[in-house]
């Protein structure tokens, strides 16, 4: 996988993040989501790459190869404004002071708030199988707590690292075929490892309580993202199928929304990542240089 990408650990306010980068051009941070590591991306990277980008693909903090915050009372050391920030100082770190975002999944949401919080970083932000999580929450009925119960077993306290921890494999059920041989091995390794459990569902926790407030009170202040955003979904998936219009959901959180769904999986840089990286590039194309 990467080939002719550099793997290291980068220094990050105070955390060390594992990332992969390679490439010249214009920057674009990509962000996995659960419970994948950088290496989704192994098929999509080299294609921006070839597209003239330069690509960073970064394990987010508590997940992968990625520092590990301690966790907290109240979840903040885990929740996206924390990790927005480790992940826009190992950018800099990397040369790159401003870029385009893109994010999967849980990466989504550190996507969001990274071009709320940090939008003289932050040129263009693409956000795939996505709603704010309060969107999600205050639209929360049966349908959605049947649909997504994990969010909701995820914040119970320890419960879930117990359950998780006895048998990763048959929790997550992974498949090296549609995966990739590599990518398989590493996320494997990845949910064998309690610390990396212990930091995705402290993910969720923070994504209920933390992160939900922090969305609140954007709204309450009037912020919305001013940079270019694109929304993906899966048609596959259920996005569509809970809330009809997400476009329509999006444009009260931003200026400039465009987006569509993929015939996909939830998992579409692995699916269909030839059309993911045309769709992606096409968007990314006005992106300036860091």
């Amino acid at each position: 996988m990467f080939e002719g990408f550099r793997a290291e650990l980068v220094e990050a306010a105070g955390l060390d993040l594992f990332v992969r980068h390679g490439g010249d051009g214009p920057a674009v941070l990509l962000l996995h989501g659960h419970p994948r590591t950088s290496a989704t991306w192994h098929l999509v990277a080299p294609l921006l790459v070839e597209q003239g980008f330069s690509v960073v693909c970064a394990d987010l903090p508590g997940y992968g190869r990625s520092g590990k915050p301690p966790p907290a009372p109240d979840h903040a050391a885990h929740s996206k404004r924390a990790s927005a920030r480790h992940l826009v100082a190992a950018m800099e770190r990397l040369g790159h002071g401003r870029f385009a975002v893109v994010g999967h999944d849980r990466g989504s949401y550190v996507a969001l708030r990274m071009a709320l919080d940090h939008p003289d970083r932050v040129t263009r932000a693409a956000l795939l199988d996505s709603l704010p999580i309060s969107e999600h929450l205050d639209r929360a009925d049966a349908r959605f707590a049947t649909a997504w119960w994990h969010w909701f077993f995820y914040a119970q306290p320890e419960v879930p690292e117990r359950v998780i921890t006895a048998d990763p494999d048959s929790w997550y059920r992974g498949d090296p075929r549609s995966m990739g041989t590599e990518n398989y091995a590493e996320w494997r390794a990845a949910i064998h490892d309690p610390e990396v459990v212990r930091g995705m569902v402290e993910d969720y926790r923070a994504g209920l309580t933390v992160d939900a407030g922090h969305e609140r009170a954007d709204r309450e202040a009037g912020r919305r993202v001013q940079q270019p955003l694109l929304v993906l979904w899966s048609l596959q998936d259920d996005l569509e199928d809970l809330y009809g219009d997400v476009l329509a959901i999006w444009r009260s959180w931003a200026e400039h929304v465009t987006g569509h769904g993929i015939e996909s999986g939830h998992h579409m840089a692995e699916h269909v990542p030839d059309h993911l990286a045309r769709v992606l590039s096409d968007f990314l194309a006005d992106t300036p240089s860091s």
